[in-house]
């Protein structure tokens, strides 16, 4: 490569990097604002305003509000968090991080809220569940693969969120005979929905 591609090169690099900084800090104010003050509520100047962006960078990154909002809500989710866990011991592991307490940082209550918001609202509703569609129950039902996937996810999605929420209000860990038997039923549970795809 020439001195000249080189340069060009390393001129560009930077501004990839900044604009991807950008982008990300615009995803993380939009989480926020829309978590406080729900959609409709939500400013586009305040969200450039907190993420220290040009307002004009969110139509050019997003397309704008509705564009973003459908951004925030796929990055809430992880479609990768089932590949990590093993099929012989999901049921247990999955059951034991239940009965543990969970710290609820700002960043996390942030996202609950967001996704409360959004679950709740007519407006925002219909784009929540095509993010949960392609974000959590596409990667949970072809995890379990198998008889019936379709419905044994939205199964294991209801249950796992259910857990969660509960444990997130709780925010302790289950201790003596409490936690045992937590775990066993909830083990249980889990082992039934994992375990018809593999019959």
């Amino acid at each position: 490569m020439s001195a000249a591609g080189i340069l060009r090169r390393d001129r560009t690099e930077p501004r990839k990097r900044d604009a991807d900084a950008t982008r990300g800090a615009i995803l993380e104010a939009a989480k926020v604002q829309f978590a406080r003050l729900g959609y409709d509520r939500t400013v586009m100047r305040d969200i450039a305003a907190e993420a220290g962006a040009d307002v004009a960078l969110i139509k050019r990154y997003f397309g704008g509000k509705e564009g973003l909002f459908t951004a925030a809500l796929k990055a809430s989710f992880r479609p990768d968090w089932l590949q990590t866990w093993d099929r012989r011991t999901f049921a247990s592991e999955i059951a034991t991080m239940m009965a543990d307490g969970a710290h609820v940082d700002e960043e996390r209550a942030h996202s609950f809220q967001f996704l409360l918001r959004a679950a709740t609202s007519p407006t925002t509703a219909p784009l929540l569940n095509v993010a949960i569609q392609e974000r959590f129950l596409g990667p949970i039902r072809d995890w379990l693969g198998g008889e019936d996937a379709p419905a044994r996810a939205r199964v294991l999605a209801a249950a796992f969120i259910g857990f969660l929420v509960e444990r997130l209000i709780r925010d302790k860990p289950l201790a003596g005979r409490e936690r045992r038997v937590f775990i066993q039923h909830a083990t249980t549970m889990f082992e039934a929905i994992v375990r018809e795809g593999t019959s």
